[in-house]
């Protein structure tokens, strides 16, 4: 049998909040965080609204009581969440909890900032400073959360492009499976950089206004940032403290339809296929699903396919549906897991939260998302979607947890 994994910890920052209770605020209220840029400072800045953090880089460090040096923004937005999903719980055990996190552009903040100091720097300067570039990449912003946390069981990093933390989860959850790990604190978190605005401008799929997803005059994404990340635990693990529980993860799917190297297919093919591995995991089907998190990034190519897949799982009654990237902007590799605590918030507030700036339905799609927030309602399983460039999709089913069995319990008696 499965072994079960139990979600007792998740923390989020992003442009609707700097912690789980300021995002769901947001979210009932229906408060967007896109706005005008701040702190990132790029020619496009001025054309095309963001979810930005609303500190800066200096602030978030005094909020973490950090020392003055140099932090990637992907590291101070990814320990501010993390720090958050650990919650104080000790971590004694530490060699048995380990953290896979995601990006996509890892310390590419610095990265900038460096080659703009170049050209006023001397040569010495241009020598002493390149050091700094070997803690850009990727991984390091993983590896200095650990450090900075005291973890030290199994660390890794994963980029699947806008699936990197749903992936982050479903690897944390495989390593618990199989007997690697008792808690895993996986998620992902991501900063805006001037590379991925300048690269999406280049693909022309940036809205100048405010997004309007799964809308037939949607103009685009807005691009955000942020981070979240959740604790997994074994079922034996969690039955210690099993008032920390807030989920069950259930199920996880993953598919690479390779269909288009930034286009999904018409048909949806890969967005169906992970929908169905995650249904099939979980041992549900699509109609016992009661909300569904799209990816729903608001450009032409994505709404369509992520539509007609859902459409192709063949419910008696489409679920209700609604993306919050309307609240967040596409926060790229943390997208995942900022959409997984969105969605446990879901289950355990008894709320869906609504696509805002939605006004006219898809001609190729047979029914709305959800308008307004919807209150007082029970939900068992909710999917959550977050597919990523290259046809690198991923789903998770997040459940309504029941106890966990306590095995040391059943060895006494």
């Amino acid at each position: 049998m499965k072994q079960r994994i139990y979600i007792t910890g998740i923390g989020i920052i992003s442009a609707a909040g700097n912690n789980v209770a300021e995002v769901l605020s947001s979210l009932v209220n229906r408060r967007s965080g896109i706005d005008s840029i701040r702190f990132l400072k790029t020619e496009l800045s001025a054309k095309y609204p963001a979810g930005e953090v609303k500190l800066s880089n200096a602030e978030l460090a005094a909020m973490l009581n950090l020392p003055a040096e140099s932090h990637s923004r992907t590291f101070l937005l990814g320990l501010a969440a993390a720090r958050e999903a650990l919650g104080g719980k000790p971590t004694a055990n530490s060699a048995r909890t380990g953290l896979i996190s995601a990006t996509t552009v890892g310390g590419m903040d610095l990265t900038e900032e460096y080659f703009a100091a170049l050209h006023n720097a001397s040569h010495a300067a241009r020598a002493a400073d390149i050091r700094v570039l070997f803690s850009h990449d990727c991984g390091a912003a993983t590896e200095k959360i650990a450090r900075t946390l005291g973890l030290h069981g199994m660390i890794s990093t994963v980029s699947t492009a806008c699936s990197s933390s749903a992936n982050a989860m479903q690897y944390a959850a495989s390593l618990i499976r199989n007997g690697y790990a008792d808690r895993m604190l996986a998620g992902g978190s991501d900063a805006l950089s001037r590379f991925t605005i300048n690269g999406f401008s280049t693909l022309k799929i940036l809205d100048e206004a405010q997004c309007n997803p799964f809308d037939d005059n949607r103009g685009g994404l807005n691009l955000g940032e942020g981070a979240a990340y959740l604790l997994l635990e074994s079922e034996e693990s969690a039955s210690a403290h099993p008032e920390d529980i807030l989920s069950e993860l259930s199920g996880c799917g993953n598919a690479c339809d390779a269909f288009h190297q930034t286009a999904m297919s018409d048909n949806g093919e890969g967005p169906y296929l992970s929908m169905k591995y995650a249904l099939a995991d979980a041992g549900i089907s699509i109609d016992d699903v009661d909300y569904i998190n799209l990816h729903g990034t608001g450009t032409d190519n994505n709404d369509v396919s992520e539509g007609r897949a859902i459409e192709r799982l063949g419910a008696k009654t489409i679920p209700p549906y609604s993306t919050t990237k309307s609240y967040t902007g596409h926060t790229l590799g943390a997208a995942g897991a900022i959409e997984a605590v969105i969605s446990i918030l879901s289950i355990r507030e008894r709320m869906i939260f609504p696509n805002l700036n939605f006004t006219t339905r898809m001609k190729e799609l047979s029914c709305d998302p959800v308008r307004e927030v919807v209150r007082n309602v029970d939900l068992t399983h909710v999917m959550s979607n977050s597919f990523g460039f290259g046809g690198n999709n991923s789903s998770l089913i997040l459940s309504k947890a029941s106890a966990p069995k306590n095995k040391s319990a059943e060895t006494t008696r």
